[in-house]
């Protein structure tokens, strides 16, 4: 079932390459989405890391927002990584952007600190095999509160929640995108395939 689904990778700026590739790394078709239209024909949607202003702004631009809100609460598997956390979330502390209002949280944008203050650190995440993951934090949201439906699936020590789901939606804090581990795409794909959503 992994192999033979479609996913869609929103790329209007950001890191959407590097997400199709690690998505070919595991013999799955990715398409490139621009456009309302190319939704119909995926399976799932990743919205990679970036800069989440400027995404929403283009995602106002590329008139995506309602379909994009249809897409995540329709039940339809997305994933958001970084920015893609932020535009997923109900609310955020700054006054922008304004988020899709899809997963249950309040995020904190470059919560972590700012690129000086990037770091990498192995995390574990609930379900995945092999060891920890090798999670890249940069300019990285900081998930301030969460509702009852969403589950934490990852923290760092100090208790800073990196990785969360809530139904078919999941978002990490992190990029896993710039690894070549490509666990964590492996993790979206199969844990979405035990729910019977792809």
């Amino acid at each position: 079932m992994i192999a033979t689904a479609t996913i869609g990778v929103l790329a209007l700026q950001g890191d959407f390459r590097e997400h199709c590739v690690s998505l070919e790394r595991l013999g799955v078709t990715a398409v490139e989405i621009r456009s309302s239209a190319s939704l119909d024909a995926i399976d799932a949607l990743i919205v990679p890391g970036g800069e989440s202003t400027s995404m929403a702004k283009l995602m106002d631009a590329y008139d995506l927002r309602q379909s994009l809100q249809e897409f995540g609460r329709a039940g339809r598997p997305m994933w958001g990584t970084c920015a893609g956390l932020i535009l997923m979330a109900t609310g955020l502390v700054e006054d922008r952007p304004t988020p899709l209002g899809l997963i249950d949280i309040v995020v904190q944008r470059n919560g972590f600190g700012r690129q000086v203050d990037s770091f990498e650190t192995p995390i574990d995440i609930i379900g995945m095999k092999g060891g920890p993951f090798p999670a890249i934090f940069i300019r990285a949201p900081r998930i301030c509160e969460v509702g009852p439906s969403v589950q934490i699936i990852s923290t760092l020590a100090d208790g800073s929640i990196t990785a969360i789901r809530q139904g078919s939606l999941m978002a990490t804090a992190f990029h896993p995108e710039l690894t070549s581990d490509s666990r964590m795409h492996e993790y979206f794909l199969e844990s979405l395939q035990r729910e019977s959503v792809l």
